[in-house]
C-alpha cells in the first residue's frame, strides 16, 4: 500500500487539484450538511422507533460533512474525521436518513485522488466496526437497539465499499485518460509548430540562397561590364554602348529573378508566375550573358529533372560563374560540362584563370555545398588539375543520395 503511482500523482481528476478558491468544495460541504440535516428530521417523523435529532448528533452530521471541504488537500485525513463522525452518529440511536453521503462523497474523493489503497484500508476498518459494534458486540458496548446492525446491514455495507471504491477508480481512469489525451495534443500542436517553424527557417534560408545567388552574379556582371564602359566611353563609345546595353539587360534580369523569389513569401497575393523557373534549360542564356568566353558540354541525353534538382544546378552553375568573374583575374575563359547519367546528374565550371588567395573564401561555396547537400548530393571545390579552379557537383534525381 504505497500511495499514488506516478501517473496517478501527475495525473489529477478536477475533483483532486486544489483550487485557490474554496468554493467548490465549501459549497458541497454547506449542500450535503442540509440534505444530511434534512433526512434525519425526515427519518424521525417517519420511523417514530427511532430518536429525535439531538444537538449532539447535528454536531456529528456537521463535522462529517463540513470536513469534506479541506477534502482536497488532505483527503485522507478527511476520510478519517469523516468515517468516524459517520460512525459514531450510526451507532448513537439518532435517526438513520442519509447520514452515509459524507463519508460517500470523502471516500470516493480519496480514491480518485489516488489514494485508493490507504483509502480502502479506512474504509474497511470503518466497515468492520460498524459490523462488529453494531452486530457482535452491539450489548456489551451498550449500541441502542435502533442501531444495532443486521446482517443486512452489514452486505448493504460491503457493497457500499466496493461499489464506491470502483466508482472512484473509474473516475480516476477516466480523467487520466482524459489528461493523456490532453497532452499528446499539446505534445502534436508543439510538434507541429516546431514543424512549421523549421519550413520557415529552411524558407528563409532558401530566399537568402536565391537572392544571395541572383544578386551576386547579376551584380558582379554589372560591376564589370560598368568598368568596361568607363574605361571605353572615351575611345571607343561603341563598345562602351554594349557594356551598357549589357548592365541593362543583366539588371532586368536581376530585377524578375528577385521578383520570382519573394513571390514565394506572399504567393496569394501573386499572379501565376510569366518567367521560366531557374533550371537547365536556361543554361544557354545564363553562359552568353557571363561577360566571358564560356563553352558548354552536355553529355548523355537531356531529360526533365526534378524542380529542386533543376533548379540547384542552374544555382550552381550560376554563382561559381559568378565566382569566375570574381576571382579568376582578366582574360579568363570557363567551361561548363552537364552530364545526365542514370540516377544522377553532374555539372562542373572550370576556368583557366590564376587562382585568388580568397577564391575559397566567402559563402558562394558555402551555400552551393549546402545546396547539394540538401538534396543529399555532394559538391567539390578547389584547385584544377591544370591550373584554374574547378567546381563539380552531383545531384541525385532519384530521391537517392549519392555518396
Amino acid at each position: 500500500m504505497h500511495g499514488r503511482s506516478a501517473d496517478e500523482g501527475r495525473y489529477r481528476a478536477p475533483w483532486a487539484r486544489p483550487r485557490r478558491s474554496g468554493r467548490h468544495g465549501a459549497g458541497l460541504a454547506t449542500l450535503l450538511s442540509i440534505v444530511q440535516l434534512a433526512g434525519a428530521e425526515a427519518a424521525a417523523r417517519d420511523d417514530r422507533v427511532l430518536g429525535h435529532l439531538t444537538y449532539p448528533g447535528a454536531a456529528l452530521l456537521l463535522t462529517s460533512s463540513v470536513a469534506l471541504a479541506w477534502r482536497r488537500r488532505a483527503p485522507l485525513t478527511v476520510l478519517a474525521v469523516v468515517l468516524a463522525a459517520t460512525l459514531a452518529y450510526a451507532l448513537s440511536g439518532y435517526p438513520h436518513g442519509p447520514f452515509f453521503l459524507a463519508a460517500t462523497a470523502a471516500y470516493f474523493s480519496a480514491v480518485a485522488q489516488g489514494r485508493r489503497y490507504p483509502a480502502l484500508v479506512l474504509a474497511t476498518v470503518a466497515v468492520t466496526a460498524y459490523t462488529a459494534c453494531g452486530w457482535w458486540f452491539a450489548s456489551d458496548l451498550g449500541v441502542p437497539e435502533p442501531s444495532t446492525v443486521s446482517p443486512r446491514d452489514a452486505v448493504t455495507a460491503l457493497i457500499w465499499l466496493v461499489v464506491v471504491l470502483s466508482a472512484g477508480e473509474f473516475a480516476r481512469i477516466q480523467q487520466a485518460q482524459l489528461a493523456e489525451m490532453t497532452r499528446m495534443r499539446t505534445e502534436q500542436r508543439r510538434a507541429r509548430e516546431e514543424q512549421e517553424r523549421r519550413q520557415a527557417s529552411e524558407e528563409r534560408l532558401r530566399i537568402a540562397r536565391e537572392l544571395h545567388d541572383v544578386l551576386g552574379h547579376h551584380l558582379s556582371l554589372i560591376n564589370v561590364q560598368a568598368g568596361v564602359g568607363l574605361h571605353l566611353i572615351d575611345q571607343r563609345p561603341e563598345q562602351a554602348r554594349e557594356a551598357l546595353t549589357v548592365i541593362k539587360s543583366a539588371s532586368a534580369e536581376a530585377l524578375r529573378e528577385v521578383r520570382s523569389v519573394l513571390a514565394a513569401l506572399r504567393p496569394a497575393e501573386e499572379a501565376a508566375p510569366r518567367e521560366p523557373a531557374p533550371g537547365l534549360a536556361r543554361l544557354t542564356e545564363l553562359t552568353s550573358g557571363a561577360g566571358f568566353p564560356v563553352e558548354t558540354v552536355v553529355t548523355g541525353p537531356a531529360r526533365p529533372l526534378p524542380a529542386e534538382v533543376d533548379r540547384a544546378a542552374f544555382r550552381i552553375v550560376q554563382e561559381a560563374l559568378t565566382n569566375v568573374r570574381r576571382h579568376a583575374g582578366p582574360a579568363v575563359s570557363a567551361r561548363v560540362a552537364v552530364a545526365y547519367e542514370p540516377g544522377r546528374v553532374s555539372v562542373s565550371v572550370a576556368d583557366d584563370g590564376a587562382p585568388a588567395a580568397d577564391a575559397g573564401a566567402g559563402n558562394g561555396i558555402a551555400g552551393m555545398r549546402a545546396r547539394a547537400a540538401a538534396l543529399g548530393g555532394t559538391l567539390t571545390a578547389g584547385p584544377g588539375a591544370d591550373g584554374g579552379w574547378r567546381v563539380e557537383a552531383v545531384l541525385p534525381d532519384a530521391g537517392e543520395s549519392v555518396r
